[in-house]
């Protein structure tokens, strides 16, 4: 490991959260733009690149680690089985590592699982800044707009810089609460100093919790420099405790995904109106129109179009393609490929090059090949349909017999009526087509025309007889004197 390698990143998640009033997560599982609280800490801190990754989980914790294990794999967790402070769940933490025969030597930094906004940039700063000034401890600092309710930092007087104190707001006087400069929550610290300071901490508190901060004063007064680092953006260190707040940060982290897009060359039309999960992907030239939702892994290819009204959902739209009121998930649309309006592509849809799935049709588990094209008002379910094939207006592939699924194929530059039920299992060949209003139960060959349906009969004077005295039948008794 390098001299200023990160020895280890501890991320504290065991709070309960109370203020969310939320039954069913933990706090630091509850999500914004596509990722959890403590997945946007654990993301954070991955790109430090640390030796060693801890999360200490508490509230919830079979919930918090089944997460962790499904998303973060690299994290190992430490279990805080009693909340007992700040300074408890560090001490926590080091004490898995020592178990598994991890000795530390570097820089540990100490982050929380619900400040979402902290970018993996930020804590960089605050590790290169720890290395470089050689301090026992250095603070990840903000200076704010309204600084009420938070940890005050007080700085020396004789120029250093160091950090004096942190007084907390209610403690503080009315000069010290002037200072805008306030505590993160986030250090980092020299790994044996942090150990020896742990070791020193007591519970002698309102709270009769061993307090985190407590040890900047231990190291402090053991001679080692304190130190601050302020963020570039104080919007960085904002906490989530209720879900006011958690909107609130997520509007703020959209805005920075969105602006990025912009910046690497995609037009978003309306920016208020545009939402960008972080795993969101793109490449020059895509156009977003307004009220659109990109989430999860969804991919904008070259020079397409989506919106207005679009929900994508770990979906893959080609170069030049159009997608217009749709929801998606889960589906590839190719290159220069028309969807919408009103269209619901469900997992497993696959629409090749110039493919076309039109107003009101839904789409599941089937592939359109290139330039097939389902226009109107049709369900196509565990189907595939050949290159240059249409498939009429009103049509379904009835895939499901009650009990299993079955598919339906229709081969290539075949021309389907309106109006047709295809009853899987059944093919149609390459070529053929079929007649509107048909029921095909049997395989269409090559080249053939399929019918399926009773041959129309007419009872003359029906109306007049059967409903006599209303509207239809005057007319039709006007139409038949006209004659």
């Amino acid at each position: 490991m390098s001299a200023n390698q990160t020895a280890a990143v501890i991320v504290l998640a065991a709070g309960g959260g109370t203020r969310m009033k939320s039954r069913a997560l933990p706090k630091v599982l509850h999500s914004l733009c596509g990722r959890s609280l403590v997945g946007h800490a654990v993301a954070a801190a991955e790109q430090l690149e640390p030796a060693h990754l801890v999360v200490v989980i508490g509230h919830m914790r079979e919930l918090v680690q089944e997460h962790l294990a499904a998303h973060h794999p690299g994290a190992r967790t430490a279990v805080q089985l009693e909340q007992n402070g700040t300074g408890h769940a560090v001490r926590t933490a080091l004490e898995v590592l020592a178990a598994d025969g991890v000795e530390l030597d570097g820089t540990v930094i100490v982050t929380t699982g619900d400040a979402p906004l902290l970018t993996g940039g930020t804590l960089s700063a605050l590790a290169a800044a720890h290395h470089a000034q050689g301090n026992g401890v250095t603070v990840l600092t903000a200076e704010v707009p309204d600084a009420t309710g938070y940890g005050r930092i007080l700085r020396d007087g004789d120029g250093d810089g160091a950090v004096a104190a942190i007084v907390e707001h209610k403690d503080a006087t009315e000069e010290q609460r002037a200072v805008s400069e306030i505590n993160s929550g986030v250090f980092a610290f020299d790994a044996k100093l942090l150990a020896s300071a742990l070791s020193q901490l007591d519970t002698d508190n309102v709270q009769g919790e061993e307090y985190l901060t407590d040890t900047l004063e231990i190291l402090r007064t053991a001679g080692h420099r304190v130190g601050a680092v302020i963020a570039a953006d104080h919007r960085d260190v904002l906490g989530i405790n209720d879900r006011v707040q958690l909107a609130e940060a997520r509007r703020i982290l959209n805005g920075r995904l969105v602006e990025r897009a912009m910046r690497e060359g995609v037009t978003v039309v309306d920016p208020a109106s545009a939402w960008f999960d972080v795993q969101v992907s793109y490449e020059p030239d895509a156009v977003v129109l307004p009220n659109t939702q990109l989430q999860g892994a969804t991919h904008l290819g070259e020079g397409c179009e989506v919106g207005p009204n679009v929900t994508l959902t770990d979906t893959r739209v080609g170069a030049g393609a159009r997608v217009t009121n749709t929801t998606a998930d889960r589906a590839e649309i190719g290159e220069e490929a028309s969807v919408g309006p009103y269209a619901y592509l469900r997992p497993g849809t696959r629409l090749a090059r110039k493919a076309k799935a039109g107003t009101y049709v839904e789409i599941k588990n089937s592939e359109l090949g290139e330039g097939a094209k389902v226009p109107h008002l049709s369900y196509i379910g565990d189907a595939t349909i050949g290159e240059g094939s249409n498939v009429g207006a009103a049509s379904v592939t009835v895939n499901y017999d009650g009990v299993n699924k079955h598919r339906t194929v229709i081969g290539a530059h075949c021309r389907t009526g309106s109006d047709n039920m295809f009853i899987a299992p059944v093919t149609v060949g390459d070529g053929a087509y079929t007649a509107a209003g048909s029921v095909i139960t049997n395989d269409v060959p090559a080249g053939s025309l399929g019918v399926a349906r009773a041959q129309q009969r007419n009872i003359a004077g029906w109306v007049e007889r059967k409903r006599p005295g209303s509207s239809s039948a005057a007319a039709a008794a006007a139409a038949n004197e006209a004659k």
